[in-house]
């Protein structure tokens, strides 16, 4: 007995030591850490060698470190050392990005220089391949390496397969631009150039912005500051036109697909070329977003063939991605949330559709490869949980699904080129990232890396998933991060963290368990922290995103106010001292509640906020807001101007001077009127900071935050 005692004496003294030895966070590593001391260890440049199953990565440190090729049986070949790039680029620190264009022949860059790497399976031969203006953007090189694109101010240039750099468009007017994206990155578009499969043609987007208003965006670092205009569409206002020109590459000439007109009426995008060069098929979506055609059209003529099909919402069709040709080149993967979740379908070249390739009550998030072999395609969806990604084979002839990834969590997948191999990093709460490596046709695994949790060392939050129903039963996920020592008995004050936007998901199975170690801060410091995604948020189908149409802040604040009962009836929660903080969509859901819902937040924290969305972009607005003339009453509704005298406890708005997303006007309206209403509101300004405070000033911000609620709960 006096052995047991003695025993459980030492064990009791051991964890306790192990719990005093724990560390709390600093600011620096809640806001850098996961990018500097704790970075999660990971595998460099991992990924498959072009046309094979092998495996490349970096290995080694510093001088020591290369570029390799695992092979099947485990046989390691060395393509690059950092020592034998030196002697080619004397100012290499590192192994740069390689790309492979096949299984012999890669390239990289540095700075405006392009190389280009032959490997014999021994060894590398470097050479410069090209070097462009040093003042070139959107660089692409084209998948056989023949060809390699880029813009120098507003327009297009390629660089041919014998070297030679032509224009392919000479605009003076700079509001004219070519080879850049469009429409302000809405509809799935991140690039403005599309090289063909066999690289005899550039297709491009030209944009004409002369017709839209100039909106000054003010460098303050000078003096006199500087001002620098931007075209900024506003809702209801005049949108920029746009074309899809296709250059040959043989003869030098241009022509302009025939698309609909006028062009302002209408946004273009999926832009896709076939297989064989001859068509390029674009989706073509109305400026209400309620009517999309995919049309083919001839690519040497630019007219139009045919209109495949349509699709048509009374609230908003969002086309998000490119045709997925599948092999032989004469039907295509078409992805659309006709059935209320985004899916994929099969289609011939004449718009029939073959099959529905999935289907249910999830969404398709990518498509990450294709094994002709099994006539699979490689995806990851939703299928086992929203707030989890999975990797899954889907037969695209039967729909016949099977799972890869083996544990639920936050997946990601690399594929090789045939569709055999994939590699799967997964994170989940328990998990800060592991690598595996499937054989799906054989259904071998491997585990390539085991990360260890750099965390363990740190005093961490106790992290409860939550699950709450909105006004009409659908459910809603959330999280509860309590303090280390959190204790029953006591009451704590709460930070609600919320953004509530279309296309951000915040609930995730993912690492730290937390979701940001800003929120595990937080908690050493005696809040508890709370974060729920409402109804308008991304994974969970149309109906659930559709639910803010027209009304944005009406229904979210209506699904985060369950999220307020819910604490409030939790007996260890201090109702009277409950904070909230967003940005961006945060920041007018911020604003809203303390503005629309006067007093169920005693202090409050709104980053980078839209106040009246008459003054945001036309593509996102129109789309969840319809156009101000037709919703009248939707945009009085939700014009924070409108409620400011409504104002109750401390709020704080946070801003970049050069916030090109949500201008800054936004809230400078919003002070000036709290002015005129003579009511206090606190503010603070990031000088040169755009949408967003990144990088060591991101540090001061969450300290200003974290000090104000500091002060007020």
């Amino acid at each position: 007995m006096l052995k047991k005692s003695i025993a459980i004496f030492f064990l009791s003294f051991g964890l306790v030591a192990q719990l005093l030895a724990q560390k709390n966070f600093t600011m620096d590593e809640a806001v850098l850490g996961l990018y500097t001391n704790l970075r999660i260890e990971d595998i460099p440049q991992l990924g498959f060698q072009a046309q094979t199953n092998n495996l490349t990565k970096v290995v080694g440190n510093g001088e020591t470190s290369a570029y390799v090729v695992v092979k099947p049986n485990q046989t390691v070949d060395t393509v690059l050392r950092l020592s034998e790039l030196k002697t080619v680029i004397s100012t290499s620190k590192n192994i740069p990005a390689i790309q492979w264009i096949n299984k012999n022949q890669y390239y990289f860059t540095v700075a405006n220089k392009f190389y280009k790497g032959n490997w014999d399976g021994s060894k590398s031969t470097i050479s410069l391949w090209r070097e462009i203006d040093e003042n070139a953007s959107e660089q692409k090189v084209s998948a056989d390496g023949s060809l390699l694109t880029y813009c120098i101010q507003n327009n297009l240039w390629v660089v041919d397969k014998n070297g030679i750099a032509k224009a392919i468009t000479q605009e003076k007017n700079e509001n004219v631009i070519s080879g850049q994206s469009v429409h302000r990155n809405e509809f799935g578009i991140e690039t403005g150039t599309f090289i063909s499969p066999q690289s005899h043609f550039v297709a491009f987007y030209q944009m004409d912005q002369t017709m839209v208003k100039d909106y000054p965006i003010i460098d303050w670092s000078e003096t006199p500051a500087v001002n620098k205009n931007i075209k900024y569409p506003m809702a209801g206002g005049t949108t920029h036109e746009v074309k899809l020109g296709v250059y040959n590459v043989a003869n030098g000439q241009t022509i302009f697909l025939a698309t609909p007109q006028p062009l302002k009426n209408y946004y273009l995008t999926c832009v896709t070329w076939s297989p064989d060069e001859r068509y390029i098929f674009v989706g073509v979506l109305t400026r209400d977003q309620r009517h999309l055609q995919l049309i083919q059209y001839d690519a040497k003529t630019g007219a139009a063939v045919k209109t495949l099909f349509r699709e048509d919402d009374d609230k908003y069709v969002e086309p998000q991605h490119a045709l997925y040709f599948l092999p032989g080149g004469k039907t295509f993967v078409w992805w659309s949330q006709r059935d209320g979740y985004m899916h994929l379908y099969r289609y011939n070249l004449e718009g029939e559709m073959l099959n529905a390739v999935t289907y249910g009550d999830w969404v398709v998030k990518s498509i990450e490869g294709i094994n002709s072999k099994t006539q699979e395609l490689i995806i990851t969806n939703t299928k086992d949980d929203p707030r989890s990604t999975s990797i899954y084979a889907v037969n695209y002839n039967t729909g016949k699904m099977r799972p890869l990834s083996r544990v639920e969590g936050t997946h990601s997948a690399l594929v090789s080129d045939n569709g055999r191999m994939v590699i799967d990093k997964y994170r989940n709460e328990q998990t800060p990232l592991q690598i595996n490596l499937l054989d799906i046709e054989d259904k071998a695994y491997e585990v390539l890396l085991q990360a260890k949790n750099l965390l363990a060392g740190y005093q961490l939050p106790e992290v409860r998933n939550v699950e709450l129903s909105a006004d009409d039963g659908t459910k809603l996920y959330g999280k509860l991060i309590l303090p280390h020592n959190f204790d029953p008995n006591k009451k704590y004050p709460v930070i609600y963290y919320l953004y509530n936007g279309p296309h951000v998901q915040l609930i995730t199975n993912s690492f730290p368990a937390s979701g940001n170690l800003w929120y595990d801060y937080l908690t050493q410091q005696g809040f508890i922290v709370f974060s729920m995604d409402g109804r308008g948020s991304a994974n969970r189908g149309l109906k659930f995103e559709q639910a803010i149409h027209n009304h944005l802040g009406t229904v979210e604040m209506n699904d985060h106010l369950v999220g307020v009962s819910y604490l409030k009836s939790l007996p260890f929660v201090d109702g009277d001292r409950l904070g909230l903080h967003g940005w961006s969509y945060g920041g007018f859901m911020t604003t809203s509640f303390m503005t629309r819902h006067p007093g169920v937040f005693k202090a409050a924290v709104a980053g980078g906020p839209v106040i009246d969305w008459n003054m945001y972009e036309i593509m996102y607005t129109e789309r969840y807001m319809s156009s101000p003339s037709e919703n009248k009453a939707g945009y009085e509704e939700n014009n924070l101007l409108n409620h400011a005298k409504d104002l109750k406890g401390k709020l704080m708005l946070i801003h970049g001077t050069d916030d090109d997303v949500v201008v800054w006007q936004h809230s400078l309206k919003f002070i000036k009127k709290c002015v005129d209403e003579r009511v206090q509101v606190d503010y603070f300004v990031y000088p040169g900071h755009p949408h967003n405070v990144r990088g060591k000033d991101r540090v001061h911000l969450m300290q200003k935050i974290t000090d104000y609620f500091m002060q007020n709960l």
